[in-house]
C-alpha cells in the first residue's frame, strides 16, 4: 500500500516511521526540505537505538529507511491510498490540507487525520469525500504506543472504518473506535485531569512534587500529571482545553488561569526548556 503523511514533526515522522517499518512504501510530506531532512535523521536515529537494543535486525532497519522517503509538495499524494495528515492543532491550516488533498488524491483513496481534538466532521466537510475522511489518533512516541483512537465524524463510512481498523492492527496496534465529540476519549479524560492538577498547584494545595507523586504511587500512572504536561507542551494542553470549553460550553472545562499564563510566558515544557519543571 502506498501511504503519504503530511508534516515531519515529531508525531508525523513516528507515524511514517511505523507504516515503513511494516512494509510500505511512505512520503513524508512537508513545506520545508530542511524539515524533511531533520524528520528522516530522527527516525534513523530511533531505527540506530532500535537495532542497538536488538529490536530489530540492521537489515530491517536499513529496508524501513529504503520504503521512507522525504518529500515537498501535496501533490506527492496523489497516488497514495492512504494519506495521514500529522500538522498541528489549527483547523485553517488542516482545513487547507484536506482541501487541496480532496483535490489531487485518487478517488477511493482514504484520508486520515491525526488530530487530538478539532472536529472530524467539520474537517471531513472540507471535502468531497466525508465518507473517506476519518481520523487516526497516535499516542507519541508512535514507534512504541499501541492505541490508535480511531475517530468517526459525522459522514465516515463503515468501509473506511473497517479498513483503517485493519490497518491499524496490521500495524501492531490496538484501534479503539470513538465518536466524534469534543476531545474524543483520549483527551476528554486525560486533559481536564491536567488541568485540575494545574489548579490544585495554584491553590496552593501540594507542590507539583507531591501532585505527580500521589498520581504515580496512589494511581499507578508511569508519570505524573504535570510532568505528562510539560513532555506534551502546554500550548497543547491548553489548546485542547479551549477545544473542550468551547465544544462543550460547561465550565468544568475552563482552563486553569496558571497554564493559560505559563504558555503566555513561552513556558511550554520541555520543548521550551521550562514549564512545570526546568529542563535548561
Amino acid at each position: 500500500m502506498k501511504v503519504s503523511v503530511i508534516g515531519g514533526g515529531t508525531m508525523g515522522n513516528g507515524i511514517a516511521q511505523v507504516f515503513a517499518q511494516f512494509g510500505h512504501e511512505v512520503n513524508l510530506i512537508d513545506v520545508q526540505q530542511d524539515h524533511l531532512d531533520r524528520a528522516l535523521g530522527t527516525v534513523e536515529k530511533n531505527l540506530g537505538r532500535m537495532v542497538k537494543k536488538e529490536k530489530i535486525s540492521q537489515d530491517d532497519a536499513t529496508a524501513t529507511l529504503g520504503r521512507l522517503r522525504g518529500v515537498v509538495g501535496l501533490e506527492n499524494a496523489a497516488d497514495s491510498d492512504l494519506v495521514v495528515e500529522a500538522v498541528f492543532e489549527n483547523f485553517d491550516v488542516k482545513k487547507a490540507i484536506f482541501t487541496k488533498l480532496d483535490e489531487v488524491c485518487k478517488p477511493g483513496a482514504i484520508l486520515a487525520s491525526n488530530t487530538s481534538s478539532i472536529s472530524l466532521t467539520k474537517i471531513a466537510a472540507c471535502t468531497k469525500r466525508p465518507e473517506s475522511v476519518i481520523g487516526m489518533h497516535f499516542m507519541n512516541p508512535v514507534p512504541i504506543m499501541k492505541l490508535v483512537e480511531i475517530i468517526c465524524g459525522q459522514a465516515t463510512s463503515n468501509e473506511t472504518l473497517a479498513a483503517v481498523t485493519k490497518m491499524a492492527e496490521e500495524l501492531n496496534k490496538v484501534p479503539v473506535t470513538v465518536q466524534d465529540y469534543p476531545g474524543f476519549i483520549a483527551n476528554r479524560l486525560l486533559m481536564p485531569m491536567i488541568n485540575e492538577a494545574a489548579y490544585s498547584l495554584m491553590e496552593g494545595v501540594a507542590t507539583k512534587e507531591a501532585i505527580d507523586t500521589v498520581m504515580k504511587l496512589g494511581m499507578a500512572h508511569p508519570m505524573g500529571p504535570l510532568t505528562l504536561a510539560d513532555f506534551i507542551g502546554l500550548d497543547i494542553c491548553l489548546d485542547i482545553m479551549e477545544v473542550l470549553y468551547e465544544g462543550f460550553g460547561d465550565s468544568k472545562y475552563r482552563p486553569c488561569p496558571l497554564l493559560r499564563r505559563m504558555v503566555d510566558a513561552g513556558h511550554l515544557g520541555r520543548k521550551s526548556g521550562m514549564g512545570f519543571y526546568d529542563y535548561s
